[in-house]
């Protein structure tokens, strides 16, 4: 999300002076929506219908200049005389980075048979006309005459931003392109140009942003829904004192302290005209303005789901207070966003900015408030029939964070079939399911469109829903391939995903720990993946252990006790730079919103529940009520996880009841697990599995356990420079370890010690739960990760007896 600016229409400008002036003349009472909304003109507005290049962060041709003076050309072999009846310019169009810009104020096209171009044709000149206007994304396309010839030069004369960059030229033929795959040459040669990518072949979807694909869509008669095997809890889990609870806690004091009400609301008030106050300069002018709503959702997004839970009535109030601030601004076709529409291609305002809101929605829906389904229900009813969609999945950027919305709509109290058919329609990639099916990594790290990073995996999330809606086994393939793929190249020791946010590629198990490493949003999106996976397979118990290890290693470890959430959690060094205080909660981050909302979300996690029965997926002082066979039954799990190893879970019934109970048996687990009832054993879990208890059940019933808590030692094995030998990082139980330099060491982060003798040289220090000393260096200390805030730090420390 970083590094995306872009500065305000001269509307928006207009719009926020006068709503400003509003607020003066006439106070800040209720006023009705004052701008009246004309649909048409918001389409015309927004240019739909050209020709324009799709994103993509793929490599693309950039040749750099001294200054803008200098000439280049480009040249193309078609191989032999060819019929050319249009030939068409794609500009850069990666937004931001090296294939930004540089497309040529003044350039021509010209045709020859004569690779010198002693003699050739001009095919369109604009060397001697006006400046040709920076196209953006506009393709330039000329089309004004048909010629034969073999070779086409493209000659700039005049640069802008001092270097040439072009997505690919396309040499046309009855409606086909020709120049694809034929030799390229270049003015002034270089390796680093990438010259031959002007003739690369045309990605999967093609080169523009049009997607819409009529025959993706199942009719309703042929769906074969796929219910899961256990439901997530909505409400009924208590939090007791523990991590857990002290985490949500936080999360709560964020939410109420963070921002004010007017601020949250104001993106919302300014569109539909409202009065508001002047914009508060200690506001991130990108996160709140060029995200309008965002803001808003995010504090839906983590009310919402912690009012599932809890009570809080100021909590409860501001979340109310909100729906009804989005009701009284909404146009009166059900259309709610922030932003005109318009403006919906705008930077990330119709995929980022309309999840957040498509989330709170939902989550406020669920904790209930019933407007809040009324309101959703109304947009998407206005969204799924709209005229922008064609260009939703392309033109905004990372467009693939905007299908979610609709597939989780559609699983709502208020969803419709057309929900789903609308992503089938104009955001399916059935190129991508393939790939990632084929557990292809290009698919993940040279995603063909925008850029990618670990916002694709909440593009993922929308097919599993998709195989629940329709059974189609394709989307479910997809799914399973995009996992692995994940998984087994980018995952760290820990759960961090090492694929994020910035100006670079991430190779498959390149695992970086300094390059933007530990970015919240990605787990977030991670742990609802394999929610997902959970639900529908309970028995399988590595998507509890990734939703585990997210939580404690990087959900967590991310919070900043009640002040704000951090973006990126490194591994090393520090976890975010130099602290700041009251900075953390005044950005509106993507990692906030998404933070927040698995915050709020945390009991949901330890238990699911079956039909028959219940399972024990996490260990976290709680409890929860559920039926089984029309008897209520209530389980109570008393434990100090992770600082202590130890759990008890008193089940209790007022009438003997039969039921079945799941208990967790981690991966990570140093043995088997012995797991008592009333004082007896009654088996043994392996690691990595569920043991069954099925038995009936009376009251005050008590089953006990000991969870196998030891160290595992693991080498770095990624591309990290200066970590290439010798680094390894320790995990207890599920916990990534942070070796912590106590006083106050920031440099040389390595101690005496091996992968083999390192064990038995932690000490648990007294009063400390999970903090060990080091025998023979009083210099560091190893501490869970999650506890680490301001403190130097590595959780690959070198060991120097190899």
């Amino acid at each position: 999300m970083k590094n995306r600016f872009k500065v305000l229409t001269n509307r928006k400008t207009v719009v926020c002076l006068m709503a400003s002036f509003l607020f003066m003349a006439f106070g800040s009472h209720t006023l009705q929506a004052q701008i009246k909304f004309n649909e048409a003109n918001e389409i015309r507005e927004a240019n739909l219908g050209v020709e324009r290049v799709a994103r993509y962060y793929i490599p693309a041709y950039s040749s750099k200049a001294v200054s803008n003076n200098e000439t280049k050309w480009v040249q193309i072999d078609l191989g032999s005389v060819r019929k050319i009846d249009g030939i068409k310019l794609l500009p850069g169009a990666q937004g931001w980075g090296p294939a930004s810009g540089g497309f040529p104020a003044r350039f021509k096209i010209e045709v020859s048979d004569d690779p010198a171009f002693v003699h050739s044709i001009m095919y369109e000149d604009y060397t001697i006309k006006d400046e040709y206007p920076i196209p953006d994304d506009v393709v330039a396309s000329f089309a004004t005459k048909e010629v034969n010839g073999r070779y086409v030069r493209f000659t700039a004369t005049q640069l802008r931003d001092n270097k040439l960059v072009m997505t690919k030229i396309m040499v046309m033929s009855d409606g086909k392109d020709i120049a694809e795959g034929c030799k390229v040459t270049e003015s002034n040669s270089s390796k680093d140009s990438n010259v031959e990518l002007i003739t690369r072949q045309a990605r999967p979807q093609g080169e523009f942003d049009i997607t819409d694909n009529p025959g993706n869509v199942m009719p309703e008669k042929t769906w074969k829904p796929v219910s899961y095997k256990a439901e997530a809890p909505l409400c009924g889990v208590k939090l007791s004192d523990g991590l857990f609870k002290t985490t949500m806690d936080n999360n709560i004091n964020y939410l109420l302290n963070s921002f004010t009400f007017d601020q949250l609301v104001r993106n919302f008030r300014v569109k539909a005209g409202l009065p508001v106050e002047p914009f508060d300069g200690n506001l991130s002018v990108f996160w709140f303005k060029q995200l309008p709503g965002s803001e808003a959702g995010r504090f839906l997004m983590g009310a919402g789901n912690t009012l599932r839970w809890t009570e809080n009535d100021a909590l409860r109030k501001e979340m109310n207070d909100i729906i009804d601030v989005i009701d009284q601004c909404k146009e009166p076709d059900g259309y709610l966003m922030a932003y005109p529409k318009h403006c919906i291609f705008d930077v990330e305002y119709g995929a980022y900015t309309r999840s957040w809101v498509t989330h709170g929605l939902i989550e406020a829906g669920f904790a209930g408030n019933q407007k809040a389904f009324s309101l959703l229900r109304g947009f998407y009813d206005w969204f799924d029939k709209c005229a922008f969609l064609p260009e939703m999945l392309r033109r905004p950027r990372q467009g693939t964070q905007g299908i979610i919305p609709m597939t989780r709509t559609y699983f709502t109290p208020v969803g419709k079939p057309k929900d789903i058919q609308v992503v089938q329609r104009y955001f399916q990639e059935n190129y991508w399911m393939e790939q990632l099916a084929n557990r292809d990594p290009k698919a993940i790290w040279q995603y063909p469109y925008d850029r990618p990073h670990n916002y694709l995996v909440t593009g993922i999330e929308p097919y599993l829903d998709l195989y629940r809606a329709t059974g189609a086994k394709k989307y479910l393939d997809a799914a399973l391939g995009a996992w692995d793929l994940y998984h087994d190249n980018w995952e760290i020791v820990g759960g961090s995903l090492a694929i994020n946010e910035g100006p670079f590629l991430y190779a498959p198990k390149s695992y970086y720990l300094r390059r933007e490493a530990g970015e919240l949003c990605g787990n977030a999106f991670w742990i609802r993946l394999n929610q997902r996976f959970h639900l529908l397979y309970p028995e399988e118990e590595k998507y509890v252990s990734e939703i585990e290890k997210s939580l404690y290693n990087v959900v967590i470890a991310n919070q900043y006790g009640s002040e704000g959430i951090r973006y990126f959690a490194k591994l090393v060094d520090r976890k975010y730079g130099p602290h700041v205080p009251n900075t953390y909660h005044c950005m509106n981050t993507c990692c906030e919103g998404q933070g927040t909302r698995i915050y709020g979300s945390l009991p949901e996690y330890i238990y699911s529940v079956a039909k028959d029965g219940v399972y024990v997926d996490l260990y976290s002082a709680s409890e929860i009520s559920y039926k089984t066979n029309n008897h209520a039954i209530r389980l109570k799990m008393s434990t100090q996880f992770p600082y202590d190893s130890k759990v008890d879970i008193s089940v209790s019934s007022e009438q003997p009841a039969q039921s079945k109970i799941y208990i967790r048996v981690p991966s990570w687990a140093a043995g088997d697990m012995a797991v008592m009832v009333n004082g007896s054993e009654v088996g043994k879990g392996k690691p990595g599995s569920y043991l069954l208890i099925d038995r009936k059940w009376g009251n005050n019933d008590m089953i006990s356990f000991t969870l196998p808590m030891s160290f595992r030692v693991t080498k770095y094995n990624g591309i990290e420079k200066g970590f290439e030998e010798g680094h390894y990082a320790i995990e207890y139980g599920p916990i990534l370890m942070a070796m912590v330099g106590v006083k106050g060491k920031k440099i040389n982060m390595e101690i005496n010690a091996s992968a083999e003798s390192i064990k038995s040289m932690l000490k648990p220090i007294v009063g400390k739960p999970l903090h060990f000393a080091i025998e023979g260096d009083s210099e560091f200390e190893y501490w869970p990760y999650f506890e680490v805030q301001d403190q130097p730090f590595s959780c690959f420390p070198g060991f120097t007896v190899r």
